[in-house]
């Protein structure tokens, strides 16, 4: 099942809410909107609005794996993974330069990280969905703007990171001049909910128009492994 695939094509015939060409000069953090962890600036917008309506709903933890645990995921996925063809024939698509699969089971290394997430990401008792989606976007690859669907997707999902920084991009959807930015380095942990899943679009940068606060992050090969919950 294509799951993120199907829940994007959904939104990718609607007018892209913000210009295309640009965008590392467009998106600059004005003064007062960025957000620091552990003095790490990993999340920045444009203006402290921004950042405050979304507050507690975006989250960015940095090293939330270890370079063992990266590992252990990488040995479990590539095999699968290179029996498959990364996708660019499909124009039209919202997803570039991808392959994707979905795991329900995992061995015993990686079943400990994945319980980590749930247990941070979720509330206690969530129904989650089963299997685990994996993206693996080629360096040429990317994902454009879109909105979950609310058929296929819960209020929350949680994404690790795998072999490439990259940049995050959320724009309100009914006002293109409100937006942030996640930088999210390799091995960390992403997590967006409620309104920041369903009231903004979100993105995943191409190489060329990879910047984070003014500075360029190079995006490499990049793999996500994404837990959801399901629709309440």
């Amino acid at each position: 099942m294509r799951l993120l695939l199907t829940a994007i094509k959904q939104f990718s015939n609607k007018s892209l809410p913000c210009p295309r060409a640009g965008l590392s000069s467009v998106f600059k953090c004005s003064e007062g909107s960025e957000h620091r962890t552990d003095g790490r600036l990993l999340l920045c917008g444009s203006s402290p609005v921004a950042l405050e309506r979304v507050r507690g709903q975006v989250e960015v933890r940095e090293d939330f794996i270890s370079e063992d645990e990266e590992r252990a995921l990488l040995q479990e996925l590539e095999p699968g993974l290179k029996k498959k063809r990364y996708e660019f024939d499909h124009w039209d698509d919202a997803i570039h330069g991808y392959r994707e699969t979905e795991r329900v089971q995992w061995n015993a290394a990686c079943e400990v990280v994945l319980g980590r997430v749930r247990s941070i990401a979720f509330p206690k008792g969530s129904s989650l969905l089963g299997p685990v989606h994996v993206l693996d976007l080629d360096k040429t690859g990317h994902i454009k703007p879109h909105i979950d669907s609310i058929k296929f997707c819960g209020s929350t999902i949680a994404g690790l990171s795998l072999l490439s920084d990259s940049v995050m991009r959320l724009v309100r959807e009914d006002d293109s001049a409100e937006w942030l930015d996640l930088l999210l380095p390799r091995r960390s942990l992403y997590i967006l909910r409620d309104q920041a899943r369903f009231s903004y679009t979100h993105e995943i940068l191409k190489d060329e128009e990879s910047f984070f606060s003014g500075k360029r992050v190079p995006r490499h090969r990049r793999i996500s492994v994404i837990c959801r919950n399901l629709p309440a």
